[in-house]
């Protein structure tokens, strides 16, 4: 890999042990997201941390999220068998909403679940893509006191 290949690119290829340390450190030198600015189609990955979400999404098929309006997001877009794009409500307990919410005193872009208290919060990583971290309730989106850190790639 080449000493040019930005940090979180390099915290992406890892397969594991991906710290949640540095990915808080990240968090906190990147752009915040408007809502308004991440409207599309989005490729998503797993940053390799170790939370159960990092095996269950690719179970799942899961294959990005559509925020098609602020009214109208779908945060887990999955890959049927016959290699069709679905918007997996039952997985998601329906769908979502984009919001501008602060976290981590700052307010950036957020996909609210409409069936869930789970929240999405966005911050650019370049200009096509950004980092990920679900919050909301800790027996929902906790594991080991962490979050799930991920991020999306326009399409």
């Amino acid at each position: 890999m080449s000493a040019d290949t930005p940090r979180w690119q390099q915290l992406r290829e890892q397969t594991e042990g991906v710290s949640v340390a540095e990915l808080d450190d990240l968090w906190g030198r990147l752009r915040p997201a408007r809502a308004e600015d991440i409207l599309g189609e989005w490729r998503g990955d797993a940053f390799q941390t170790g939370h159960p979400l990092c095996r269950a999404l690719p179970k799942s098929g899961w294959y990005g999220k559509t925020f098609h309006a602020l009214d109208d997001a779908k945060p887990l877009i999955c890959r049927a068998e016959d290699g069709t794009l679905f918007s997996n409500v039952e997985l998601g307990g329906g769908e979502a909403t984009l919001w501008n919410i602060e976290f981590r005193g700052e307010v950036t872009a957020t996909m609210v679940y409409d069936g869930r208290a789970v929240f999405d919060h966005f911050k650019w990583l370049d200009d096509t893509t950004l980092m990920g971290i679900m919050n909301g309730r800790p027996e929902l989106v906790l594991a080991g006191g962490e979050y799930f850190y991920f991020l999306l790639e326009r399409v």
